[in-house]
């Protein structure tokens, strides 16, 4: 079949599979000979049965602002994302040696402060952040770890050039889809997986068990663990259910689970049983209405204080809020130089805050070239793309930024590179972003590869699902 390629859109942005002289790459030799040699109808016919697949398995996720019964079917691309083994081993060194450092400056921020004193970065920028927790001041966690789960989002724009585009560390989603994908594929094309070493993603539910399990006191010899949901109406809850099943603990809600004597019990039918590591996908502010917000129906009274006495374990740390605010992002080259003694190995995109008058000025000069962020968004919810917007848009967002700048950055906007993606027309290229999903407990973990987003209509550089955007499986392939 006649697949598109960048070269004939006249596309700046780096194509993933095709060589600047119109070459399959190695890694996708493959795909291109077996997969995307099919006629389109044997593609669609495909893509109509991973559709099938999707749907009696319930993935979906809510979109907020919405009606109720607004769910989605998550959008889901036959055509893999591949990378060569070597590609991936240099990545997951850095994601490692990111992590490492975000969990070094939460330790040291939450401690003695060592960076703040030293000038590195300015103590209001955490001192005086909202997602600061005074509450997590001189606590002592296992392993001296704070973000067990990191989502970090990787862009790429030439061959060997990637960027971090955020650090996601309160409570990063889309693990799911990266399982069931796989699962997908391997259902409709069998014989790839058979012909070709595509590296297992199947083990990740086991990693993040290691690792929860590891991060319970060392005194705890069988730790009992759950998965707290703030309930079916939540826009992961398929991925909480899903990964309580794979991991063969118990899905619960604050409703569930109590205090007593500075220890954590969830109800069940034999009655109270302690609970050791609470692998929690609500926010801070949800979590305990006796410590954070007193209208929240979500959280367990008595938490925080059960938290601090080393009653139970959180996972990941409240407090955690702090390193991934997109302000912070801006030091976490300083940090990795500052903690570990080290060159970062993966870069920032370059970024303007906007708390600096002369970045403001700049960025309000050149708004319908940039991308411009809240410093403590997610979802892609709140942002402006400026090449896409209209000018009336434009205008609305100057105005949110004059009132208040501290709260946005602003990048420029990147060529996002491209895989082939099936669409109406047939395959065409899209841009996509990576999320690979880092476990921190005794040690570093990630699963290979990750969750590939991409931006299904044509041009757009926005992969969030809620935004439109699908996923893709993600090969590394084996050497």
């Amino acid at each position: 079949m006649q697949i598109q390629s960048n070269r004939s859109a006249g596309s700046v942005a780096f194509d993933e599979m095709y060589s600047p002289e119109g070459q399959v790459r190695s890694h996708y030799e493959a795909v291109a000979a077996q997969l995307l040699s099919l006629p389109t109808e044997s593609l669609s016919q495909k893509q109509r049965e991973a559709e099938v697949l999707f749907r009696r398995l319930g993935i979906t996720f809510a979109v907020y602002g919405e009606e109720a019964g607004g769910e989605r079917l998550i959008p889901f691309d036959i055509v893999p994302r591949v990378f060569g083994a070597q590609e991936w081993q240099r990545l997951e060194r850095g994601l490692k040696q990111r992590v490492q450092a975000l969990n070094a400056f939460l330790h040291d921020i939450y401690h003695d402060q060592e960076i703040l004193k030293a000038g590195i970065i300015p103590a209001q920028q955490v001192l005086g952040n909202s997602l600061y927790r005074p509450e997590m001041q001189g606590l002592d966690l296992p392993n001296q770890v704070y973000a067990h789960i990191a989502g970090i989002d990787l862009v790429r724009v030439a061959e060997n050039d990637f960027y971090v585009l955020e650090d996601n560390l309160r409570t990063p989603s889309g693990v799911s889809y990266m399982l069931e994908n796989r699962k997908t594929m391997m259902r409709l094309f069998p014989e790839l997986f058979a012909e070709h070493t595509i590296a297992p993603v199947e083990h990740y539910p086991q990693l993040l068990l290691d690792t929860l399990r590891e991060s319970a006191p060392d005194y705890i010899t069988d730790p009992v663990i759950v998965v707290m949901t703030p309930g079916a109406y939540n826009s992961a809850y398929f991925e909480h259910a899903f990964l309580a099943s794979q991991m063969g603990v118990e899905l619960v809600e604050g409703k569930d689970m109590f205090v007593h004597e500075h220890k954590v019990y969830m109800r069940t039918t034999q009655g109270p049983q302690q609970v050791h590591v609470i692998y929690r996908r609500v926010d801070d502010d949800f979590i305990d209405p006796l410590a954070f917000r007193a209208d929240s129906s979500l959280g367990v009274p008595g938490l925080i204080e059960a938290y601090r006495h080393g009653g139970v374990v959180l996972a990941n740390a409240v407090g955690t809020g702090v390193a991934d605010d997109k302000s912070t992002y801006l030091y976490v080259p300083a940090m990795i130089e500052f903690y570990l003694g080290e060159k970062p190995l993966l870069s920032n995109v370059p970024t303007w805050c906007l708390s600096e008058k002369e970045d403001l000025q700049y960025v309000l000069a050149h708004l319908p070239e940039l991308v411009v962020k809240e410093v403590q968004g997610s979802g892609g919810y709140g942002m402006l793309v400026g090449p896409t917007s209209t000018p009336q848009q434009i205008a609305a967002y100057r105005e949110r930024i004059v009132a208040s700048p501290a709260s946005f950055i602003a990048q420029p906007t990147l060529a996002l590179s491209t895989c082939p993606t099936l669409v109406d027309a047939g395959v065409a290229p899209r841009h996509v972003d990576l999320r690979p999903f880092v476990l921190s407990g005794k040690e570093i973990r990630l699963a290979p590869g990750g969750l590939t987003r991409v931006a299904l209509a044509e041009g757009s550089l926005v992969v969030n699902s809620s935004q439109g955007g699908g996923t893709k499986d993600t090969w590394i392939l084996e050497d």
